[in-house]
Protein backbone atom coordinates (compact mmCIF):
# COMPACT_ATOMS: atom_id res chain seq x y z
CA UNK A 1 0.00 0.00 0.00
CA UNK A 2 1.41 3.47 -1.20
CA UNK A 3 1.34 6.35 1.17
CA UNK A 4 -0.51 9.49 -0.56
CA UNK A 5 1.79 12.60 0.11
CA UNK A 6 1.13 16.09 -0.99
CA UNK A 7 3.93 17.68 -3.82
CA UNK A 8 4.23 21.33 -4.50
CA UNK A 9 6.83 20.76 -7.35
CA UNK A 10 7.54 19.24 -10.47
CA UNK A 11 7.19 15.32 -10.08
CA UNK A 12 10.19 13.49 -9.25
CA UNK A 13 11.80 11.37 -11.59
CA UNK A 14 11.41 7.27 -11.07
CA UNK A 15 15.09 7.11 -9.41
CA UNK A 16 14.00 9.86 -7.13
CA UNK A 17 10.43 8.18 -6.44
CA UNK A 18 11.88 5.18 -5.87
CA UNK A 19 14.18 6.85 -3.40
CA UNK A 20 11.58 8.49 -1.45
CA UNK A 21 9.98 5.23 -1.18
CA UNK A 22 13.42 3.38 0.33
CA UNK A 23 13.00 6.04 2.90
CA UNK A 24 9.07 5.45 3.50
CA UNK A 25 9.71 2.16 3.96
CA UNK A 26 12.99 2.82 6.21
CA UNK A 27 11.00 5.23 8.67
CA UNK A 28 10.63 3.06 12.07
CA UNK A 29 8.04 5.82 13.57
CA UNK A 30 5.57 5.94 10.71
CA UNK A 31 5.45 2.08 9.13
CA UNK A 32 2.67 1.22 6.25
CA UNK A 33 -0.23 0.09 7.60
CA UNK A 34 -0.74 -3.70 7.01
CA UNK A 35 -4.35 -5.22 6.81
CA UNK A 36 -3.67 -6.19 10.52
CA UNK A 37 -3.05 -3.37 11.20
CA UNK A 38 -6.10 -1.11 9.55
CA UNK A 39 -8.34 -4.40 10.70
CA UNK A 40 -7.72 -3.38 14.95
CA UNK A 41 -7.93 0.28 14.36
CA UNK A 42 -10.47 1.85 16.04
CA UNK A 43 -12.64 4.82 15.51
CA UNK A 44 -10.98 8.32 16.82
CA UNK A 45 -13.96 8.99 19.12
CA UNK A 46 -13.77 5.44 20.53
CA UNK A 47 -9.78 5.88 21.27
CA UNK A 48 -10.18 9.96 22.60
CA UNK A 49 -14.09 10.90 23.83
CA UNK A 50 -13.20 13.75 25.84
CA UNK A 51 -11.00 14.85 22.93
CA UNK A 52 -13.57 14.01 20.12
CA UNK A 53 -16.27 15.58 22.65
CA UNK A 54 -14.71 18.65 23.06
CA UNK A 55 -14.17 18.97 18.86
CA UNK A 56 -17.94 18.22 18.45
CA UNK A 57 -18.54 21.45 20.93
CA UNK A 58 -16.83 23.90 18.72
CA UNK A 59 -19.18 26.34 16.52
CA UNK A 60 -18.91 25.75 13.26
CA UNK A 61 -19.38 28.92 10.66
CA UNK A 62 -22.84 30.83 11.02
CA UNK A 63 -25.51 29.70 8.96
CA UNK A 64 -26.18 33.75 8.16
CA UNK A 65 -23.40 35.88 8.87
CA UNK A 66 -24.66 38.76 11.31
CA UNK A 67 -22.06 40.47 12.45
CA UNK A 68 -18.87 41.46 10.60
CA UNK A 69 -14.67 41.14 11.56
CA UNK A 70 -13.26 44.45 12.22
CA UNK A 71 -9.84 45.43 13.93
CA UNK A 72 -10.82 48.07 16.35
CA UNK A 73 -7.87 49.57 18.64
CA UNK A 74 -9.13 50.34 22.35
CA UNK A 75 -7.69 51.42 25.25
CA UNK A 76 -5.84 48.77 27.59
CA UNK A 77 -8.10 49.79 30.34
CA UNK A 78 -11.38 49.04 28.24
CA UNK A 79 -10.20 45.34 27.29
CA UNK A 80 -9.30 44.85 30.77
CA UNK A 81 -12.34 45.81 32.28
CA UNK A 82 -14.30 43.41 29.83
CA UNK A 83 -12.03 40.88 30.09
CA UNK A 84 -12.42 40.57 33.82
CA UNK A 85 -15.77 39.57 33.46
CA UNK A 86 -14.60 36.24 31.87
CA UNK A 87 -14.89 34.62 28.31
CA UNK A 88 -17.83 36.12 26.35
CA UNK A 89 -15.74 39.56 26.69
CA UNK A 90 -15.95 40.86 23.50
CA UNK A 91 -19.76 40.00 23.06
CA UNK A 92 -20.58 42.44 25.91
CA UNK A 93 -18.34 45.28 24.31
CA UNK A 94 -20.82 44.67 21.14
CA UNK A 95 -24.02 44.44 23.87
CA UNK A 96 -22.34 48.38 25.61
CA UNK A 97 -22.38 49.49 22.33
CA UNK A 98 -25.43 48.65 20.93
CA UNK A 99 -27.05 49.91 24.17
CA UNK A 100 -25.18 53.25 23.76
CA UNK A 101 -26.67 53.46 20.05
CA UNK A 102 -30.31 52.36 21.50
CA UNK A 103 -29.78 55.70 24.19
CA UNK A 104 -28.69 58.23 21.89
CA UNK A 105 -31.27 57.53 19.16
CA UNK A 106 -33.88 57.49 21.70
CA UNK A 107 -32.73 61.44 23.16
CA UNK A 108 -32.58 62.26 19.23
CA UNK A 109 -36.10 61.28 19.42
CA UNK A 110 -37.07 63.09 21.89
Amino acid sequence: MRKARRYAGPMPTDEEEAAIQRGIALDPDNPEWTEEDFAKAKPFAEMFPALAESYRRTRGPQKTPTKQLVSLRLDGEVISYFKEGGPGWQTRINETLRRAIKRRTSKQRA
